[in-house]
This record gives C-alpha cells, structure tokens and sequence, in this order.
C-alpha cells in the first residue's frame, strides 16, 4: 500500500506542475517528485529529455565514465557500469554458479539459458540491494565473440563458432537479464566484445581483418540478434584493431550497431582501452583526440583509470574547447547513459518493476536446482560402447586430479558450496566410494645441502624454505596441466604454493589471480636433478626482468628468485605414486571414473591464448593405468574447449565430456553416469583431431582458409552439434510448411531423452563460395520411448542470403538448395530439397566506383584504414600482390583505369584472366608522405573488353582504396 500512495502522489504532483507549466518552475528541493523524469507514466523519452535538460554540461560529461559521480541537488545516486555475469553475478561473493558460457551453449536449450539468464539477473538485484552506491545493474555479459579458434584462450567464455547458434543463445540469456521488458530493465546487459576478438596475444594491437563477406556473415551476426530483440542494451568494444583501426574508434559502433534496435544503447570501452589509442596503439597523438574519436564513433561510457575519472573528463572539457567536439555530441552519449538508467527503475519510486528483488534471491534453493539441470544439459556424451549408464548396485572408484575439487574460473562467482565428482557418485550410490586424485606427492631435495623444500603448517601457510625437516611440510603435490606446467599443493596445510611478489608461500585455495602465481615448472637436468621455475603469467610480460629460477636467498634457507647458475639442484623424491595410488583404488571395483582436464586459470584465460589443446601428459598416461588394472573405466574431460584426445578416444569405452560446471557439477555428472538423466548436450565447436588442422589464430578469414565446420574439407575428431544418447531416435522425411519444415523424429529405444534436431542448408550453386552446410534452425525435444513428436522447424527464404561483394547488398540467389536435418552437422538423417527464387548476381560493373575490399579473392595483402574515422583499403604486403574481380564485364570500350591510392610508391597492374594474365594497363604511383593521404591516378587500358576475370597487381606497399575501370 505504500508504493501505491507513493506513486498516486507522484501522478498528482506532476499534473499540478504541468498545470503551473514546467518550464517556469524548477522545485528547488533534491529528488523532488515533480520533476517529469520520475514519473514512470511518462514515457522514456520524454523523462530522459527532461533529466538531461536538467543537467549542467559539467554534469553531462561527468557520465560518460565508468564511475558516474552522484548529483545530490536532483537526488541522483552514483551509478557505476560493469558488474560481471557470464555464467553467475561474478566478484560480489557467493552467487549460484552456473556452467561456464560454452557449457550454457551446449544445452542447445534457449528456454532454460532464458531462465537461467533470469535467475542471474535476480541475483544481481539482489546483490544492488546490498551494495554501496555506485554499483548498478549494468552487466557486462554475455560474452558472443565467436569460437572459430578453439586454442583462444577466453574459449570458455563464449557460445559457439556458429553465429546462428552464438545468436539463439546469446539472446534467450541477454532476455533472462533485462526481464524481456524494454522499457522496464531488470539488469542491462553489455554484450561483447565488438569486434572479431578471438585472439589473446598482443590483442591491444593486432588487427583481425575481415573482408567484407566475413564481416556481415559471420562476426556482426554473432552481436545482431541479441540487440535486435532488445536483449542487450549495448556492446563492449574490443581492445584489438579491424582492418587496422582500434575497435575503440570503430564506426560501425553507431552506423551498424545502432541501426539494429530503435531503442537508445549504451556502449562502453574494455577497460583501459581509451589509454591504448594513445599508448600501445599509437593510434592518436593525445588524449583529447583519442577520447573526442571514441565519442564520435558511438562510445558511450569511458572505462578507464579505474576510479578516476579525471582524465577522462579533461579530455573531453579540452576536446569541446578545442572544436574536436561539439556539446551535441556530448548530449548524445548522456542521453544514451540516461536511457539506460531510466529503464532500470532508478528513478522510479521503490526502484521501479524490479525494485523489490531482494537478497533472498541469491542462491535459493530454485536457482541451486537450475544450476543442476543447467550442468545435466550441458554436458556432452562423446563415447558410449556399452559402458553407461553405470549400474547403482556396483562398486566404484572416483580418481583424477580433478575428481574431488571444482575449480572455478576469472569470469566465475564464489562457489556457495562445491559439489565434486566424487561426491556426487557417492550421493548417487548412498555410501562412500574410493578416491584418489592420481598425483605425485614428491619431495624436493636440495642436492648441495640435503635440506628439503618446506612449506607452512599453518593455513596461512609461511615462506618456502630449506630445512632438514622430512615429513609432511616436505611434501607437495604436483599437478600436472601440460607444456610443463605443475602446481604445487603443499601436504602440510592443502594449499597451493603462489608467489606474492616477496615470496614463495603456500596460502592459496586454488590457482588464481591476473598473473596466477601458482604455475612452476620443474626442468630436469642432465644429471637427473631439476631446477624449479617459476611460471607465473607476468614472466611473460616484457617488463619483467626478475630471474625465474629458485634458491636459497637468505641465510635461514627462504626460497627466492636466482639467476639460472645461482638455482638449486633438487631431487625429485616421489613419497607416493599418483599412478599407483589411483590404480589401487579402482582394483576390483566394478566401474572406475577417471576425471581429467584443466584448471580454468592456467589451461588458457583471458590474456593466454592456448599452444596445446591435448590432455596433459600426466593425466593420459593416469587414464591409461587406471583403464588397464580396470577395464570398466569411463573418463569424464572437465575443460573449457575441444580438446586433442588422439589415441586415447580409441581406447576407453566412454567419454563424457562438460565444461566447469559451476557448484552442482557433481550431482549432473552422476545423474548422467547412472542414467538418471540422459545425456542431451552437443558440441558447439568441431573438435579437431590436432593443432595440425588450424591455421594462424590470427587468421580471421573462415572462408579462405576453411575454418569452422562451415567450410571444414578435413574429418574432425568431433564435428560439429555432435552429443551421443542413451536412446536412439529415427527421423520421418521433411516437409515444407508456410514458414519452414517440420519432421516427424521417433524415440526408438527404451529409455526417455531429448533430441537436438538440427536443419543445415547448403546452396548448390552460387557466384560465391558457399558453406558445406549452415545451420539454420533447431530444437531440443523431449520424447518418451516409442514417441514421436513433429518438430518444426523455421526456415524463411531470407534466411537464405548472404553479402553480395558486387553490390555490397544482401542477395537470395535463384536455384536449389539442400534442407538437411540431423543429429549433428555429419550425421544427417533427412534430406530434401528447395528450389528458390531469388535473384542472379549480374556481371561485376567497374566502370562503377568499386571499393578495392570488395574483391572475391586475394594474395599477399591485409585489409587497413582508409582513415582514422572510417573505411576500409587495401594494403600490399609484397610485390605481386593481387585482388581479383570476378565474373567483370568490361564491355568493349574500357579505356582507363582511375585509382586512388596512398603508401609507397609503386605500380597497379591491371591483369585479365590471372594474376600473372594478359596486361592491359599500368598505374604509377609516386609515393605519399602519410598512409591516409590518397591520390588519384589514372592510366589507359588496352584491349580491356569481354566477360572475364580482373585481377589487380600491387606492388609491395601500395594501398588502394577505390577504382573504376572506363
């Protein structure tokens, strides 16, 4: 009954302040009622012009950082953007931890990804309820970056390599967070990071080019959908370039993301990445232009120098000053910063339509259920010769470094409670099963002292230092996480030895941090001793100059950093066998579960790309001992991305395989082991068979070099949508609907499932080189044994275009395409066929202005910045460089060829037919001080006619922007 007064003496004191008319009274007391932008009758628009009238123009650019300040003469609070929520509200304490995001797209379930993105932006009300001001329900998630590389470190936070799938996802989450309400947010989701941001080394200053047709069918469909449907309120920009000009200043912030919704967006930098321009970057000479850029090219919210937001403001007040900005362009950005904080009820009396979620929300016994049918759904059976289900009246054995712990990862909340593997298959049995986690526990024995590496007794742990003392404060284990990278847990107190900049101390849970101080290496000699190396993340940075090696620093044996001759000699002494261990577990127990995989901090992360993708060493040959003293050994791969099992995938009888799976991963893992649940999920990426297979991470362009299962020629190891069952299912033929197909799909075995029926197309013929298969459609059923459903599935001709490069427009071809539906990309169990009619693509007309990027092939060169503003040239990278024109009628009065090119000085062929084909015609260039400064040049052409193929020849250094040929 209070808010109910409380809005009804809202209504009436603005209606009184209409009548007196507005413009020429402002109530003088803060937070007055009066004023029109609290008033949630009214609409949106209308409260954001009213607020923004209010404001100074100091107060205006005040908003545009990360840290808004409070402006108590209006009653508004602080508001902050930036609270994380990849799989769970992350870095506030205990949340519910669901999957990691790759887990979540394994479900191929968009109606539990939509309850389970509600169920995180309850918790971050929850969460506002508690904090200091400031916080606010910005949240910046979900993560639709697409996994076209799976060595990418930050694999784990995205969805899919596909953009249909990324999209499907990415909007049923970004719908759970704001509520599905546009005008009413309950959170307003940030997706990122925009744009083409699949690599983590040096991604403050690489360029992932993308040529026309990779950069509308592929990376902006993965942020399209979301944003369309209103599912996102705004994008992250990403630290790298594109076509060579930081994603910090890129355009298509307002002139492509902004046409994708008619609501207002707020778009934000990746933090620090305003400094980048003018730092790493070089992009910019000063701050003020840097900062004036951004704006101008559609950022919203500077997130930068942490708290302050001085350098910020500075630049901005200088960049107005100086005419880099006009105050419109400043009114702009607020307007969208206001928007924002409008819809999610701030100024709306008790909070608005979401002000009542509380912190009883956080972890309830619903989302703690949620997060267990999230990890069920989303794992993924790879091998089954029989083996699961596993009977609930056998003996068992849980080994593997990973079978009694959950780790969490960077993007994480703090896990309320931990649910291990093995407790799970003990929950799921009622009594207690062996365990062991199948590491060496070793002892390190300093050769020209005979003193032992010790750590503290304590939970707080102490100093590493050489002693004589033998027993456990002696002891480590050694986990093993491939490229010869160990942790060392210290027997004495279960806590990992990390540094802290001063020392070697054992006081860390697990693995963590932005350096993640816990990594070691041990390198053994030549005589059979081993040096220890420490492997923290930031001896790769080049900044750091201390040694890695250790050694006794100080008179009482403290370990600290030596130079590499100054470093110990250890033996490795092993007071007991990992191996051993595990196998005496599993002897004579009628199933052995091996849980192997990664640690989320060290396996690749944010900033740490991946070189191997395979199973550490160490844990292969666990699995392979524990599989010979017991051969009804199942093995479950708890990481984060597709994974190089080689010879070992042959060997077991089933793989089971699921992302960190948040705090109930133990309870999905024995619900699938013992048939309680069947397993549903499907891979979202192709599991290559080796490293082999990829090209140049920094390779973006899919369709030249055959990457994703899209345009995939070789035999993955797992394709892509694999996911095996329990039950079998039969597929009826295909029919034709008003809006897409429907196919009837049986339940022929005996137990219940869900089924992800897939639709693929493929065009027959095309001007273009098309995908083998696309996915265009899916649905995960549920069926009962013997049951059968019609599942429908959407296809609309329009669904069916794709960039036409000769006119820059989306084009449907005329002519047949294939309508494949399956269980998997490789596993199709129906077919027909669709004839459309669309258009044909006409021969290419260069007598029009043609912009040099829109060629269908290429050699030797790299897509660059016209500008700094905008656009989009060609760059020679060697002599000989070629873009081809296809399919051109030149017609038989072509005479002249007018280009405008910038960089060195150099020549422009015109060829006919090839590369290396008959000249028609040369341009000379003489140079241009500045890369962005172009000329035209033309030059004649000779018997330049008919139907046929242009290529244009660069030499080394050349850009080109556009030409004609006349």
């Amino acid at each position: 009954m209070k808010g109910t007064r409380g809005r009804r003496r809202t209504t009436l004191a603005v209606a009184l302040a209409l009548i007196a008319g507005l413009g020429a009274t402002v109530p003088a007391h803060a937070g007055d009622p009066a004023h029109p932008f609290r008033d949630p009758n009214l609409p949106v628009e209308k409260r954001v012009d009213d607020l923004l009238s209010r404001l100074t123009l100091d107060e205006r650019i005040s908003l545009l950082h990360q840290y808004e300040p409070a402006i108590p003469r209006l009653g508004i609070q602080s508001f902050r953007t930036g609270t994380e929520a990849l799989h769970g509200v992350a870095w506030l304490g205990k949340a519910t931890v669901f999957p990691q995001a790759i887990g979540l797209a394994s479900t191929w379930d968009p109606t539990l990804i939509r309850q389970v993105g509600s169920a995180v932006g309850d918790e971050a009300r929850g969460f506002q309820q508690q904090r200091p001001a400031g916080w606010g329900l910005n949240l910046w998630a979900p993560v639709v970056n697409l996994l076209r590389d799976p060595r990418w470190g930050r694999n784990e936070e995205g969805y899919s390599e596909d953009p249909y799938l990324t999209g499907s996802i990415s909007t049923a989450y970004g719908t759970g967070l704001t509520g599905g309400d546009p005008d009413h947010l309950k959170t307003a989701p940030t997706i990122k990071h925009f744009l083409a941001n699949n690599n983590e080394e040096h991604r403050d200053t690489t360029s992932s080019e993308l040529r026309p047709r990779v950069l509308k069918e592929y990376d902006e469909q993965a942020f399209k959908p979301a944003i369309e449907a209103n599912a996102a309120t705004g994008v992250m920009s990403s630290y790298n370039l594109v076509n060579g000009r930081p994603n910090t200043v890129n355009p298509a912030l307002n002139d492509t993301v902004r046409t994708w919704t008619s609501q207002d967006l707020l778009n934000v930098t990746d933090a620090y990445a305003p400094g980048n321009l003018v730092g790493s970057q070089k992009y910019y000479g000063t701050r003020t232009e840097a900062d004036a850029a951004a704006l101008k090219a559609g950022i919203d919210s500077f997130t930068d120098n942490d708290t302050d937001s001085g350098p910020t403001t500075t630049a901005i007040k200088s960049a107005l000053a100086s005419g880099l900005l006009k105050e419109s362009d400043v009114d702009a950005a607020a307007r969208h910063v206001l928007s924002i904080r409008v819809r999610l009820g701030e100024f709306d009396p008790g909070g608005g339509k979401y002000g009542s979620v509380d912190a009883s929300v956080i972890d309830s016994p619903a989302h703690r259920a949620l997060a267990r049918k999230a990890a069920t759904e989303a794992a993924v059976l790879l091998k089954n010769d029989g083996a699961l289900p596993l009977r609930k009246s056998g003996s068992a054995a849980v080994v593997g470094p990973l079978a009694d712990t959950l780790y969490t990862d960077w993007y994480s909340g703090s896990l309320p409670y931990a649910v291990t593997p093995k407790d799970g298959v003990e929950a799921k049995l009622g009594t207690s099963v062996a365990g062991s986690e199948g590491v060496d526990r070793i002892a390190l024995k300093d050769t020209a002292t005979g003193k032992y590496v010790t750590a503290g007794a304590g939970d707080a742990g102490a100093p590493l230092k050489e002693t004589t003392e033998n027993g456990a404060g002696a002891q480590f284990d050694v986990f093993d996480w491939g490229s010869g990278v160990v942790t060392l847990r210290s027997a004495a107190n279960g806590k990992y030895v990390g540094y802290n900049w001063s020392n070697f101390v054992n006081d860390q849970t697990q693995p963590n941090g932005w350096y993640v101080q816990q990594q070691f290496k041990l390198e053994r000699q030549d005589d059979g001793t081993y040096l220890l190396r420490y492997a923290g993340y930031e001896t790769g940075e080049s900044w750091w100059s201390n040694p890695v090696y250790l050694g006794p620093v100080n008179a009482d044996g403290t370990l600290g950093l030596v130079a590499k001759d100054k470093a110990a000699h250890y033996a490795k002494d092993v007071v007991r066998s990992g191996v051993d261990d595990a196998v005496a577990a599993v002897k004579g127990k009628d199933t052995a579960v091996v849980v192997v995989g990664s640690m989320p901090a060290i396996n690749g992360r944010e900033a740490h790309d991946r070189t191997d993708m395979g199973l550490a060493p160490s844990q292969e040959a666990l699995v392979r001992a524990v599989r010979r003293a017991n051969p009804k050994t199942v093995v479950v791969v708890e990481n984060s991305y597709p994974t190089t099992l080689g010879a070992l995938q042959k060997e077991v009888p089933a793989l089971l395989w699921t992302t960190h799976a948040g705090q109930e991963t133990g309870n999905a893992l024995a619900d699938l082991l013992y048939g309680d649940a069947n397993p549903a999920g499907r891979l979202t990426q192709t599991w290559y068979r080796s490293e082999s297979d990829l090209p140049s991470i920094l390779d973006y362009d899919i369709i030249k070099s055959n990457r994703t299962y899209l345009y995939y020629k070789g035999q993955p190891l797992y394709p892509f949508g694999y996911g095996l069952s329990y039950t079998t299912f039969r597929y009826g033929a295909p029919r034709r609907t008003a809006d897409g197909y429907e196919v009837p799909v049986t339940n022929t075995g005996r137990r219940a499932g869900d089924e992800v029926v897939q639709l693929y197309v493929h065009q027959r013929e095309s001007r273009d080189k098309q995908p083998l298969k696309q996915l265009k459609a899916y649905a995960r059923v549920s069926l009962k044994p013997g049951e059968t459903k019609t599942v429908r599935l959407q296809l609309r001709d329009s669904d069916l275009a794709h960039w036409d490069v000769t006119r820059s427009k989306w084009v449907v071809e005329t002519g047949t395409y294939d309508v494949m539906v399956g269980a998997s990309s490789s596993d199709i169990r129906a077919r027909t066929s669709l004839k459309v009619r669309g258009e044909t693509v006409p021969p290419r007309d260069l007598s029009a202005v043609t912009r040099a990027e829109n060629f269908d092939d290429y050699n030797a060169v790299s897509l660059v910045d016209e500008s700094k503003a905008s656009g989009t040239a060609v760059a020679a990278t060697a002599d000989g460089a070629w873009l081809k024109f296809a399919d051109t009628r030149l017609g038989s009065g072509t005479s002249t060829l007018t280009a405008r090119l910038a960089g060195a000085a150099g020549t422009l062929e015109v060829r006919l037919g090839s590369p290396t084909g008959r000249l028609v015609g040369t341009a000379r260039f003489d140079g241009a001080a500045s890369p962005y400064t172009y000329d035209t040049v033309t030059a004649p052409l000779t018997a330049a006619k008919g139907r046929t193929n242009v290529y244009l020849v660069l030499s080394k250094g050349l850009r080109l922007s556009t030409f004609t040929l006349r």
